[in-house]
């Protein structure tokens, strides 16, 4: 499969392929165009991010802005891009957009006081520089993606318990990458 997009609610995943790095980049430079604004900074996040990983073929995004006092502006903005507001979708915090029919992008969008971002980006450079946790996390998906093929809700929590884990390695090796030499 090397097309994107997913029926909201299944559970699907799909061998990595090249294409999502080349989708996020595109839709980067066409959001570019859109939104009215300068000051932001946008990333290409979850596991179609990761080289290797079997992943829903959805392209995960995310932006961080510097305030979430012109929210409206993002959104109607985004609205006109294409995208779906899905108001903070139970993540305090990040508002969610989806795009396209079937859903082929996500969205979030958060202010820097979140923790969000920090989690998004270090979770997914964890994983692209650790093979042994992205190996056990693709092992893991594959294996609920089977059990949980029509209820992605529980698809997630399912894996929460490994992202949990997998994110408290990634914050040990932060913390120890970020340790100023004596």
């Amino acid at each position: 499969m090397t097309a994107i997009g997913l029926k909201t609610g299944e559970v699907k995943l799909a061998p990595y392929s090249p294409l999502w790095r080349r989708k996020f980049s595109a839709e980067a430079r066409r959001l570019q165009r859109h939104l009215p604004f300068r000051s932001y900074r946008l990333e290409h996040i979850g596991s179609t991010a990761v080289p290797g990983l079997e992943a829903k073929p959805i392209i995960d995004m995310a932006i961080r802005i510097p305030s979430l006092r012109p929210l409206t502006r993002w959104i109607r903005a985004l609205e006109a891009a294409g995208y779906t507001y899905k108001g903070e979708y139970g993540l305090p915090g990040r508002h969610f957009f989806t795009r396209g029919v079937p859903v082929t992008h996500h969205l979030h969008l958060v202010a820097p006081d979140t923790r969000h971002w920090d989690d998004w980006i270090l979770f997914r450079d964890y994983l692209r520089t650790h093979p042994s946790a992205a190996a056990l996390y693709d092992r893991t998906k594959r294996q609920l993606a089977r059990h949980f093929a029509s209820n992605r809700d529980a698809y997630t929590r399912a894996k929460t318990p490994l992202i949990r884990k997998i994110m408290a390695a990634a914050r040990r090796w932060h913390a120890a990458d970020s340790t100023p030499p004596a």
